[in-house]
């Protein structure tokens, strides 16, 4: 028997698709939603479920960002093969994002045990949706917003790449916070933070989802919901994609601020009183 049911899984695609770019934490959100429903967070098949259908998110930015990602692949084909292509931006990023791509898989493979663990507990959740807050604000505060998406280089795409370890080892930092934070802190406008953020997570996610996948399948998540959560996960996101780019064009991250604070403590509230079990 599937330990998640089609229902259960159209629910969590629809909670993936609209929180896995918007900087509340998709993780932080799933698993508050599994635990609504009494579904095992700690079940390796809703693990494994839960970083697959990840990867329908990560087609919705590849096909939103599709053209910049031709180009990007193109210039790199390019650069393998001709010297003097080597100095254009676009050959430079892809490499970038390579090797910013490099400390999450480190961090992740060497801490899977904790991670899969006690860094699972909702209470854990709870305290890194406030604490990621008050980062998220004071890298908003920070930031002078002066610097465009032609102005990155390698170590903002380290310094950023390397900040998805955070949302990794704590549940409810937000990864997108995460790196649209780190970003604005390295003084780039909130779009090109923005967009840094989707290019730096798409190895890291799809990485993620398709490790997993053994388990998800081999360990009772069956394929069918697999697919609702994947196929929904990958409409929704792609709407939240569009509306986010839109949104960060104009207004500072405040409103994710409060509304994380609000869940915090909400969820806090829940375990508090035995609602939900940590």
């Amino acid at each position: 028997m599937s330990a998640i049911s089609i229902g259960q899984a159209a629910v969590l695609g629809v909670v993936e698709g609209v929180t896995e770019f918007l900087p509340v934490s998709s993780t932080g959100h799933l698993k508050i939603t599994e635990g609504l429903m009494n579904i095992p967070v700690d079940d390796k098949a809703v693990v494994g479920f839960t970083a697959v259908i990840q990867v329908g998110a990560i087609g919705a930015v590849l096909a939103y960002f599709f053209k910049d990602i031709a180009r990007i692949v193109t210039a790199f084909a390019r650069g393998l093969g001709n010297k003097e292509e080597r100095y254009h931006h676009d050959y430079k990023f892809a490499w970038w994002v390579i090797y910013a791509t490099l400390p999450i898989v480190v961090v992740g493979l060497a801490a899977k045990p904790l991670i899969d663990g006690p860094l699972a507990s909702l209470w854990v959740v709870a305290a890194s949706l406030i604490v990621g807050s008050g980062f998220m604000w004071a890298a908003d505060q920070m930031g002078r917003h002066k610097r465009g998406e032609d102005d990155t280089d390698l170590k903002d795409a380290m310094v950023v790449g390397s900040s998805q370890i955070l949302a990794l080892l704590f549940p409810g930092f937000s990864r997108s916070g995460a790196t649209i934070s780190t970003a604005l802190i390295r003084d780039l406008d909130r779009l090109a933070a923005t967009r840094l953020s989707f290019f730096l997570g798409i190895p890291a996610l799809t990485g993620a989802g398709l490790y997993e996948l053994k388990d998800a399948l081999g360990t009772g998540a069956g394929a069918g919901p697999l697919i609702v959560g994947t196929v929904i996960s990958f409409i929704v996101a792609y709407a939240s994609i569009a509306w986010l780019l839109k949104f960060v064009a104009n207004h500072s991250l405040n409103a994710f601020v409060g509304y994380r604070i609000l869940i915090g403590v909400v969820l806090m509230g829940l375990l508090g009183t035995g609602v939900l079990s940590a």
